[in-house]
């Protein structure tokens, strides 16, 4: 399963996509375990002529903060690496049998400073 959504992920990334929402919620599945990454309205056009593809949001959008990079929350700033962090927590998703990224935290503290996260017991 995992496999087929990195697989999903790169092609993305080769096309100079950038998802911006990759979760267990976006991935569909089939009955033999198939899985294709799905719901892009999120996603955004990286420049291929940039020497840092980076696609940085306006300050009044809503992300997916449990699912989101550190560096993508604090400075707004997508880059492929910002969905190889989603993917890892996609990964968790999957090996946890569909339990919420930080379920015992709350989305500000998700969203907090990592150092500060570190001290909350996040992590």
């Amino acid at each position: 399963m995992l496999r087929g959504i990195a697989s999903g992920m790169r092609y993305l990334s080769d096309m100079s996509y950038v998802h911006r929402d990759l979760a267990a919620r976006n991935i569909l599945v089939n009955s033999n375990l198939v899985c294709k990454v799905s719901d892009f309205g999120l996603s955004r056009f990286l420049e291929e002529n940039s020497s840092d593809p980076t696609y940085t949001s306006s300050l009044g959008g809503k992300i997916p903060i449990r699912w989101t990079a550190p560096e993508a929350i604090a400075f707004r700033k997508f880059t492929s690496a910002s969905d190889v962090w989603s993917y890892g927590i996609v990964m968790w998703e999957v090996m946890s049998f569909g339990e919420r990224p930080y379920w015992d935290m709350s989305n500000q503290d998700v969203s907090a400073p990592p150092p500060v996260r570190m001290t909350l017991g996040g992590r």
